[in-house]
């Protein structure tokens, strides 16, 4: 007999494999239907989400086979740097995702439950929702995704046939076959193979430092008559993607100077000094421990405001091949062509239409 009427299940599925398929199967054996929040939505190709939530959603549909008609599936957003605000996104969705189902707001007490594995700290998630009853469940024996999409990667240069033969062992046959595609016919995997063997290389360089390193940037948030001022990114990481100008810190610079001179190489922006100072609205610092692949970077992003005026002119230069005034509310749902967390900077100084 079910014991529950709707299980959740959280998770990046990047890729969605033998673990992620055995924990789904487990839920549809004991609840009428599963519903499950894809994670970081909203977020570019990047080696550590190289999928969109549409790709994954196939992965995970062309899974469960004839069941896969009792899977509720939504997209999840991240929100870095506010986590009350990520949970009540899980609360809603699952809500919405009922409604939906049952075609009206629920009547009476309904059996939902939450299903996961907890494994190490990331899954502190689990503990957040009380009033869903937890199902800690074991998966079966998987290489983890990072491991898998490492093989994928290294297929792409080295050793393709063991590579291959990994990713086959460790997910399902019909992701598998997806993963294959995209590995032979994507214009976005080349891309991320390059990007992944220079984050590699990077970290490689800096393996022989005696401590682990912090790195330090900044970031400028230039908002002006309703318009932000972004980059496009020249090189990796992120190559084509839009950012924040910003860059790392001079060893001989405050942190105020170097945004200043990050901003001006970048954007060519050519108000005077004295005038971005006086523009200073806010500053905050950044430090999620995961907001760049190449290691602990934590960035301080100083927002610069000019409510009215025609915009200055800007070019792109340094890191950037382009700079480009762009209207707020079109920035705020840019997340997809946006570097790391810029969107959720952006969404802390500006808020989200």
């Amino acid at each position: 007999m079910e014991q529950y009427d709707y299980l959740v299940f959280i998770g990046r599925f990047e890729p969605f494999h033998n673990g992620h398929a055995a924990v789904a199967r487990y839920a549809l054996g004991k609840a009428r239907k599963l519903i499950v929040l894809i994670g970081s939505a909203d977020m570019p190709r990047t080696v550590k989400n190289p999928w969109s939530v549409a790709e994954r959603a196939v992965m995970i549909r062309s899974t469960m086979g004839d069941a896969a008609g009792r899977l509720i599936i939504q997209p999840l957003r991240d929100h870095l740097y506010n986590e009350a605000q990520w949970i009540a996104s899980v609360q809603r969705l699952v809500h919405e995702a009922i409604r939906k189902d049952l075609g009206a707001d629920p009547v009476g007490e309904l059996r939902i439950g939450l299903i996961g594995k907890q494994k190490d700290p990331s899954s502190y998630y689990l503990q957040e929702f009380p009033q869903w009853r937890l199902v800690d469940v074991q998966h079966t024996e998987t290489l983890s995704a990072t491991e898998l999409r490492r093989y994928l990667f290294e297929a792409g240069n080295v050793n393709v046939h063991g590579g291959l033969l990994m990713l086959r062992g460790n997910v399902p046959e019909p992701v598998f076959e997806m993963l294959e595609a995209f590995r032979k016919s994507s214009p976005a995997f080349s891309q991320l193979v390059s990007e992944y063997q220079f984050i590699e290389q990077y970290k490689a360089a800096w393996a022989d430092a005696p401590y682990a390193p912090t790195f330090v940037t900044t970031d400028a948030i230039v908002v002006h008559s309703g318009h932000v001022l972004l980059v496009r990114r020249r090189a990796e990481p992120g190559k084509g993607l839009w950012a924040l100008p910003g860059g790392f810190v001079g060893q001989t610079e405050t942190l105020f100077d170097a945004c200043i001179r990050e901003l001006r190489e970048e954007t060519r922006l050519k108000l005077p000094i004295p005038v971005l100072r006086g523009s200073l609205k806010n500053s905050h610092v950044f430090d999620h421990p995961e907001r760049s692949a190449r290691g602990r970077t934590i960035t301080h992003a100083f927002h610069f405001d000019f409510p009215a005026g025609e915009l200055p002119v800007v070019k792109g230069g340094d890191d950037a091949d382009k700079a480009r005034w762009i209207p707020v509310s079109e920035a705020l749902e840019m997340g997809p062509q946006l570097f790391e967390d810029h969107l959720h900077i952006l969404e802390f100084f500006l808020g989200r239409s």
